[in-house]
Parts: C-alpha cells; sequence; structure tokens
C-alpha cells in the first residue's frame, strides 16, 4: 500500500500515484475496508437513513484492521451545519468517539465549520479541494500527536482541508483513520 494514503499498490510504495506531488498535511491515512457498492450501501443506511448503530459496528471492524495510531487525542471532521439537521446525526463524531474508547485516547472537537460546503458526492479531485479550501478552523489551540477520523476516504480533499487547518493549530503531527477508503483504478 500506499505508505502515505493507504491506496493499495502492486507493491509498497512511499508515495502512490494519488500522492504524488501533493502537499499532504497529514503523515499517513489508513481505511478498514475499501469503499465498494455493499460498503457504499452500508455507509448511506448509516449516513443517510439513521441506523446510528452501524458507528458502533463500523469502530469494531476499523479497530480490528487498522493498527492503533500513535496519537494524543482524537478529532473528527466537523460536519456541514444543514446536513446535520436534514441527517439528525454525524457519523464521524460517534465513530471518533467509538475509536477513542476503544484506543483509550481522548476525544476533542478540535475543528469547527467556517462556512457551508457544496456535497463532495460527484466532484472531481480539484473541484473537491476547492470545495474544501478555508470550510475548516480550529476550535481550540492543538498540541501533540492527531487522529483525525472521518467516515470515507475518497479523494482526500476532506481529511487534507481539516489536517491543514489543524496543523496551523499547533498539531505536530496527524494521522487520520477512516472506516471507508474508495479505491480508484487507473
Amino acid at each position: 500500500m500506499c505508505g502515505l494514503c493507504g491506496a493499495p499498490t502492486a507493491w509498497p510504495v512511499e508515495h502512490c500515484r494519488e500522492c504524488t506531488g501533493r502537499r499532504l498535511a497529514f503523515a499517513q491515512a489508513r481505511a478498514a475496508v475499501a469503499y465498494d457498492e455493499p460498503v457504499r450501501r452500508i455507509v448511506a443506511a448509516w449516513k443517510e437513513r439513521g441506523l446510528r448503530r452501524l458507528g458502533a459496528w463500523a469502530a469494531d471492524v476499523v479497530v480490528e484492521i487498522v493498527p492503533r495510531p500513535d496519537a494524543d487525542a482524537v478529532a473528527f471532521v466537523p460536519p456541514d451545519r444543514d446536513r446535520r439537521l436534514w441527517r439528525g446525526h454525524h457519523a464521524a463524531e460517534p465513530l471518533a468517539r467509538e475509536l477513542g474508547r476503544r484506543w483509550e485516547l481522548p476525544v476533542e472537537q478540535l475543528l469547527r465549520r467556517t462556512r457551508p460546503a457544496q456535497r463532495q458526492r460527484g466532484l472531481d479531485h480539484v473541484e473537491r479541494r476547492r470545495n474544501v479550501r478555508g470550510a475548516f478552523g480550529a476550535a481550540a489551540p492543538v498540541r501533540g500527536r492527531i487522529l483525525l477520523v472521518d467516515d470515507v476516504y475518497t479523494t482526500g480533499a476532506t481529511a487534507n482541508a481539516a489536517a491543514s487547518t489543524l496543523r496551523r493549530a499547533g498539531a505536530q503531527r496527524l494521522e487520520v483513520v477512516t472506516f471507508a477508503r474508495a479505491i480508484r483504478i487507473s
């Protein structure tokens, strides 16, 4: 796999084709499962249809597959206010809280949304980066090594924008963990 973003590769590489030439604010990203069609249905039920108990199940899967990151605290990608109101919950926060509990790490709300962002679904990687640029602010000063949690890693645009904000706020090192990761076949 890619040592940076965790994308599957034919052999271990430090930077895959996706990461080469990109400045990423996190040290590494890891996901428990591929974001294939069955997992898409699970994530849709979890996020869009309110099956919140899937969050604890997703945490079980992550803990079983992803090695415990070397972190001092857990943060999560904050929700867009309108989508949270529409859904009634935000998948990344309970996932982060479950992972923090299982890995015995404090969970801190270190990020806030500074503006709404268009849904990322259907946007290409350039549009996704532009869409989340400036969308996050630090909610508090940040110290130490931070584990940033989100539900799905697609292009890394959201993770990178959030990690950049945490770096500017003082984080020494950032690792990203998600339940699922989109796999692009080229």
